[in-house]
């Protein structure tokens, strides 16, 4: 099956293009960014998934089916072209896979679009709504995003769209909101609060959504891995130093202690666990996570 893959030049793009390759699919990658190095059965086009050429990869080479992780993750990006990266890029992939006869279309979201808060469930399930953009200001045009390509389930239902909202993903790479939050000896937790991790091995993600599209889902699904672990073990499992940090100081800004730059509304995610309930994926694909939680937090810190 000839299969497109956006933001293929990511770290979780590499992985997912690789093994579609082994399992002997054609794949056709775009990104704006370069991928030295590409094995040469990717065919790959250096371009804006907003733009014209990138239609013409659609118009030219008709794949049957198309991932999309073309996304501006990192929390503090303050360009003001990241919305117009992120919904008008998720919306025009969404309208090519429509134009041009796409069979399947996956889109790759987090888990963190259901917002932390003290009172939210102990288990997200895919039916709630994303409460992140409220509460969360920096996560909102993901969360657009997010919405747009679910809105594909009902507007175009010749597709069979998949949305999966995957966990923190980690592993050697170092890649990653909770790699970068990991990487510095001195980590900053909230004074008073250790809440629950849910993350998966990054070869594990990419695995996930090789197998949404064999088993041609269509849907919204959550994507876990090992059970969640408390945000100072895994500190200290990484080889890092817990820091408390009351919450007032947090807000006002980490940089000046020589700790990660975290955005205001973060402090919430360092306080309130996001664990999800994957139940759904796993009936519906039989997929079992290949690596627990300590040979996923041993790959990070190996790498580390």
């Amino acid at each position: 099956m000839k299969v497109l893959v956006t933001g293929v030049a990511g770290t979780l793009g590499r992985l997912v293009a690789m093994r579609l390759v082994e399992r002997g699919h054609d794949v056709i990658g775009i990104d704006r960014r370069p991928w030295p190095n590409a094995p040469e059965s990717i065919e790959m086009y250096e371009h804006d998934i907003r733009k014209r050429t990138a239609e013409d990869v659609f118009r030219t080479r008709r794949p049957q089916a198309a991932i999309h992780m073309a996304t501006v993750t990192h929390l503090v990006h303050k360009s003001p072209d990241r919305m117009r990266v992120n919904l008008y890029g998720t919306r025009a992939f969404i309208q090519h896979c429509h134009k041009y006869g796409v069979k399947q279309a996956i889109f790759v979201g987090r888990h963190t679009y259901y917002g932390a808060a003290a009172d939210s469930p102990l288990y997200h399930t895919e039916d709630e709504p994303p409460m992140s953009a409220h509460t969360f200001p920096e996560l909102a045009d993901l969360v657009a995003a997010d919405l747009y390509a679910s809105s594909a389930l009902w507007r175009y239902p010749e597709i069979a769209t998949c949305v999966l909202r995957i966990v923190y993903t980690l592993g050697p790479s170092k890649h990653g909101t909770l790699g970068s939050y990991l990487k510095g000896s001195t980590v900053p937790v909230v004074m008073g609060f250790d809440p629950l991790i849910h993350f998966i091995h990054e070869e594990d993600a990419a695995e996930a959504i090789v197998t949404a599209l064999s088993r041609k889902l269509h849907g919204v699904y959550n994507v876990s891995g090992p059970s969640p672990v408390p945000i100072s073990a895994i500190v200290r499992a990484v080889g890092g130093r817990p820091f408390p940090v009351p919450a007032t100081l947090v807000r006002l800004g980490l940089r000046r202690l020589a700790l990660p730059n975290l955005p205001p509304a973060a402090i919430d995610h360092l306080k309130y666990p996001i664990v999800v309930d994957s139940d759904a994926f796993k009936r519906a694909t039989d997929y079992q996570h290949r690596y627990d939680e300590r040979e996923t937090i041993d790959a990070f810190r190996a790498a580390r």
